[in-house]
């Protein structure tokens, strides 16, 4: 019996994905002034492709049956080596490094109070509604 509900689980592996996008983000801004530093972004399809590949199960019967990929192994962090925007061949644009930490702290904020929302529900299920 699983005792809380999948979208627990979904708003967990939602900031988990905030956690990891705002350490890229602030790797990204404490390199900006650093030569060669190639930019980094948080790969959202492969995040995606992550979260429902670990929700499947596999069960074989046969040894000789191929294994689901869970993707696990590989890392949703792309760097983005298209753009050089300083003569020192670093590419971090602040901008928009602040900008997506901006919407992202909005994100983080907004899966945070909907996770308090769902544990004062379940706390106040459980003391009887008092």
């Amino acid at each position: 019996m699983n005792l809380f509900p999948s979208s627990i689980q979904k708003m967990e592996q939602a900031l988990s994905t905030s956690t990891l996008k705002q350490r890229v983000h602030a790797d990204n801004i404490a390199n900006v002034d650093t030569a060669n530093y190639k930019s980094k972004q948080v790969n959202f399809q492969q995040v995606m492709e992550q979260a429902s590949a670990s929700r499947v199960k596999s069960y074989r019967t046969d040894a000789r049956h191929l294994e689901f990929q869970s993707g696990q192994g590989a890392t949703p962090v792309t760097v983005n080596r298209n753009t050089v925007m300083t003569p020192n061949g670093n590419n971090v644009d602040m901008d928009f490094e602040m900008a997506e930490l901006a919407k992202n702290q909005l994100w983080y904020n907004a899966v945070t109070e909907r996770i308090n929302g769902k544990f004062s529900s379940l706390s106040s299920v459980i003391n009887g509604g008092r």
